[in-house]
């Protein structure tokens, strides 16, 4: 009997072993895509949105130097490119997916780099790490370049891809890290206007965050005109409900040259920085970009029998001044404002006014 169950149980082996292997929980189908799309904090943010994937690394890939460091590949001197490696679950997430969230960062156009950032070190390319991968970026490039959305020929490069070198530690998840410097740089960076104007309601995909301290101004309620009119001068008054225009090289902040920020003088909220201020010899405030894009609004402005842009706050729905194309490079814009919309509020009054979060843009 005993020497009966025991041939009985080595038969049995293999069904407890079937049985035993299905009940075994299933490996995620984990696959990795590596992409450059100029600095890398602004793709590393895009992807690590996405359901599926598990983690976005930073780093340099494309050339030959070993064990790279920031400071030489942003000199263009080792072959490198800042790039993003992406690791993903293909039960829920599509490499093809992935290259749809890919072509709303970029601007496939340009050979040179992206946006602000200048040199092959910043150009856009996508590294290929299986066959599948290289016959999906083909098609996904070959379908965007038929559908003319943009003018010029596509030049984002597909190549196989290499070794991946992670970029030091303060480069990992610099958008949460330091959100403030991050939203500063990335709009300053003609990145998310580009994208805007490229890809306009499609660009559901793209990296748009809420400006940082944004909520505040969500909750703000304009007053009536006649609270208004017993809270803002004559003249402040005038320019921001009426749309007037005060007095150049008579104004307040024209010659301004304190650190600070400036923010909307009926919601408070922030708007410009004295980092983008120059003079244009108007003899008004001007910029060359806002502190916080999202908080800007643009307008036709066609009360002069002419058309110009009107720029006006988004909560307190100021008027503000109006904006033009010969301003200073990169993004070539001149803000020209009236002091009277504004209140500056200085550097060292910033943490008491609630504005410490921007105290970051004044560290030397």
């Amino acid at each position: 009997m005993t020497l009966k169950i025991g041939i009985l149980g080595i038969l049995a082996l293999p069904v407890l072993f079937a049985l035993t292997a299905r009940r075994a929980p299933a490996t995620p189908p984990e696959e990795t895509a590596v992409f450059a799309g100029g600095c890398f904090w602004c793709i590393e943010s895009a992807f690590e949105k996405i359901p599926g994937v598990g983690a976005v690394v930073s780093g340099y890939t494309g050339g030959t130097t070993e064990n790279p460091a920031y400071k030489e590949v942003s000199a263009g001197t080792t072959g490198h490119v800042e790039a993003v490696q992406v690791r993903f679950d293909t039960a829920k997430v599509g490499y093809a997916r992935l290259l749809e969230i890919f072509w709303r960062q970029v601007d496939p156009t340009d050979a040179g780099g992206q946006f602000v950032d200048r040199g092959s070190q910043y150009r856009a390319a996508i590294f290929y790490a299986t066959g599948e991968q290289k016959r999906l970026a083909e098609e996904s490039k070959a379908k965007l370049a038929g559908s003319r959305r943009f003018d010029k020929p596509l030049v984002t490069e597909i190549l196989p891809a290499g070794k991946f070198w992670p970029a030091e530690e303060y480069h990992q998840d610099y958008y949460k890290k330091n959100p403030v410097r991050y939203k500063y740089y990335r709009w300053g960076s003609g990145r998310d206007e580009f994208l805007d104007k490229a890809w306009g309601k499609e660009r559901g995909l793209a990296d748009v965050d809420p400006p940082p301290r944004a909520a505040a101004w969500h909750a703000f309620v304009k007053p009536s005109r006649d609270e208004l009119k017993g809270r803002l001068t004559p003249l402040q008054f005038e320019v921001t409900q009426q749309e007037g225009t005060e007095p150049a090289f008579q104004n307040e902040y024209h010659d301004n040259h304190r650190e600070g920020i400036y923010v909307d003088v009926v919601s408070g909220e922030p708007l410009f920085s004295s980092r983008d201020k120059y003079d244009s010899g108007t003899g008004w405030p001007s910029f060359s970009r806002p502190l916080e894009p999202g908080l800007v609004v643009e307008r036709t402005d066609r009360r002069l029998f002419s058309e110009r842009t009107e720029v006006r706050s988004r909560y307190g729905d100021s008027h503000l001044g109006h904006v033009f194309t010969d301003g200073p490079p990169p993004a070539g814009r001149r803000y020209c404002l009236n002091s009277a919309a504004l209140r500056f509020v200085p550097k060292e009054q910033m943490e008491r006014d609630g504005y410490e979060d921007y105290l970051l843009l004044f560290e030397k």
